[in-house]
């Protein structure tokens, strides 16, 4: 909703978001950008839009409410028209035993719009507020099941003859036009793998069949089975939108488009390659309206969380993420980057390709093509006196190279390398030829980490596990000494102080395991049959300490300096994983999944 300069300065005061000073700055730039203060609050990310909201709430009396979609009664919701839903941002989300309807509004003091909806549904109503995010999400339930749509258009596509005409109908007539049938069907796949969270979009030609697969939460899954017949047209309509060549299908492609959904923007990077039975063609789905997360929301806590936010703001050295593909890195960088963005700290990216856009931060796309390298452009950017550098990747001893020199002249270098956990990328560096005193002296801290998928708290159920998984779970995780659950139960005591959990109960006490948590197989809701919704990292920061130093000086191996960080207090990923599952956030058998080596 649209708050007043003057309110919201009261909110965010009371709420303590700011600092008199960074008020008046704000104030300054509204004034001479002739902005609203909220949309500055929100750009520089000072607050969500849930934040802001819920203190507004709290201001006003107007109570607050975050509606579930799924405990939404259809019959209910349609109560209220859709068109009129949409027109006043609100939706009827509950009609309770004494005939009360329960109306969540974006603004509730839209005196016009309550009356016209009281007319539709009565006056017996309470009326709360809800974020515009929220009240999108639950719209959804206008629309029916998009699978069944979806089959209705494809039966349009059924009298193609084979691929190659359709290919040719497609590159030739009016089949990809935005209103045929095939683009409703590009539309409609967009639009279920949003509703979905999917993070990609697999198109795969089969022998038979066109193979759609969603990726949720880090798994394939297979979503639809469409004819053989509409691969060609398909194709061709996402080639289109990307901006790709129609008729070469012999070579890979890569291009990039945008489309909107429930006033969210979204960026699809589309990715083509011959096969065996045709082309095959990946979309990455990127939510360009995304706003960083903090630390905490990630999955950091404890010493972790500790270490990496005190080396993050020193003024020079290196701070390196690593993991594989699709492991949470670049989502660490872009909430590190957001924490570290003001206006008085020059903050440069090179990133093959960018993927989060940042206000204020000045973000470059390599290209290798035109010869613009991680290498060659960071020696670009050392020309543009940055005082914070990220690097999408430290690919070879090049680039390595240089951002030591960057972190030895006053910079502060972040970056990814791909290794299996902290402690290897330490020798990693060395062998890209990088001289021992200088990683010593310029690596500040190292993060590994994974992501795991999070148990559903409504599907979820604790237990209490046989003697043999009890022994099973000690093996597994090395707790095999007399002290290691003494150990673990302190950890888990200290997760659940951080908040880790919630007020989930302690899964273990000193004597060990006690109970564990798994998805609960009654649990029947379609979205979340598998029990997990959502994903948390696990990680282990590994502090440069100066015994570390001595270690690497003296090309210790990476089990030597990973023994030595857990010494020093280091939490491994796997023991991250551990207390997190004790903690009710994901399963055992889920860790054990990401993080085996």
């Amino acid at each position: 909703m649209r708050i007043s300069d003057s309110i919201l300065e009261t909110l965010l005061g009371r709420a303590q978001l700011v600092t008199p000073e960074q008020l008046a700055t704000l104030k300054e730039e509204a004034a001479t950008s002739k902005r609203p203060l909220q949309d500055l609050v929100l750009d520089r990310r000072i607050a969500d839009e849930r934040t802001i909201v819920k203190a507004f709430a709290e201001e006003t009396g107007i109570p607050y409410v975050e509606i579930d979609p799924r405990n939404v009664d259809k019959e209910v919701l349609n109560k209220i028209p859709e068109r009129v839903s949409r027109q006043y941002m609100a939706v009827l989300f509950k009609i309770d035993e004494e005939g009360v309807h329960h109306l969540a509004m974006e603004d509730p003091d839209d005196v016009q719009a309550v009356n016209f909806i009281q007319k539709e549904i009565g006056t017996n109503s309470s009326i709360y507020i809800a974020t515009r995010d929220n009240i999108l999400s639950v719209m959804d339930l206008y629309r029916g099941d998009v699978n069944k749509e979806l089959t209705k258009v494809i039966e349009v596509q059924r009298t193609a003859e084979d691929t190659e005409a359709a290919a040719n109908a497609a590159a030739n007539n009016e089949d990809i036009s935005e209103d045929s049938p095939i683009a409703q069907t590009v539309n409609l796949l967009l639009e279920y793998a949003i509703r979905s969270h999917a993070s990609d979009i697999h198109i795969e030609p089969r022998e038979e069949f066109v193979q759609v697969r969603y990726r949720i939460d880090g798994m394939l899954k297979e979503v639809n089975r469409l004819p053989k017949s509409v691969m060609g047209a398909l194709i061709s309509r996402i080639k289109i939108l990307a901006n790709l060549k129609i008729d070469e299908r012999r070579v890979p492609q890569d291009g990039r488009f945008k489309t909107s959904f429930n006033s969210r923007q979204y960026a699809l990077r589309v990715s083509t390659l011959p096969i065996a039975d045709g082309e095959k063609i990946v979309m990455r789905i990127l939510d360009e309206s995304n706003q960083a997360v903090t630390l905490e929301q990630l999955g950091y806590w404890g010493k972790a969380l500790e270490d990496i936010t005190r080396e993050i703001h020193e003024p020079n050295g290196i701070v390196l993420m690593t993991g594989p593909t699709g492991s949470g890195k670049s989502t660490s960088l872009f909430s590190i980057l957001t924490l570290l963005n003001s206006p008085n700290v020059n903050i440069s990216t090179l990133e093959d390709p960018v993927e989060y856009k940042i206000p204020g931060v000045n973000q470059t796309q390599t290209n290798v093509k035109a010869g613009m390298t991680y290498a060659s452009g960071l020696r670009a950017l050392l020309r543009q006196d940055p005082n914070i550098i990220m690097v999408g990747e430290v690919r070879d001893g090049e680039t390595a190279g240089l951002a030591i020199q960057a972190a030895l002249t006053g910079h502060m270098v972040f970056s990814t390398l791909h290794t299996n956990n902290a402690a290897t990328t330490l020798p990693r560096l060395l062998d890209m030829g990088i001289e021992p005193f200088l990683i010593s002296s310029t690596i500040r801290a190292v993060v590994g980490q994974r992501l795991i998928r999070k148990l559903h708290k409504d599907s979820r159920q604790n237990y209490e596990p046989s003697e043999d998984e009890k022994n099973e779970v000690s093996k597994m995780f090395g707790l095999t000494s007399p002290d290691a659950w003494k150990v673990i139960h302190e950890l888990e005591k200290q997760a659940m102080a951080a908040g880790l959990g919630g007020n989930t109960p302690l899964s273990t006490d000193e004597n060990g395991l006690k109970t564990l948590w798994r998805a609960d197989k009654d649990f029947t809701d379609d979205d979340v049959r598998e029990g997990y919704r959502g994903r948390v990292g696990i990680y282990e920061v590994l502090y440069n300490s100066s015994s570390v130093q001595k270690l690497i000086m003296s090309h210790a191996t990476s089990e030597e300096i990973q023994a030595q960080a857990v010494r020093e207090g280091m939490i491994t990923m796997q023991l991250d994983g551990l207390i997190k599952a004790l903690r009710g956030e994901t399963t055992v058998e889920e860790v054990l999944r990401v993080s085996r080596e």
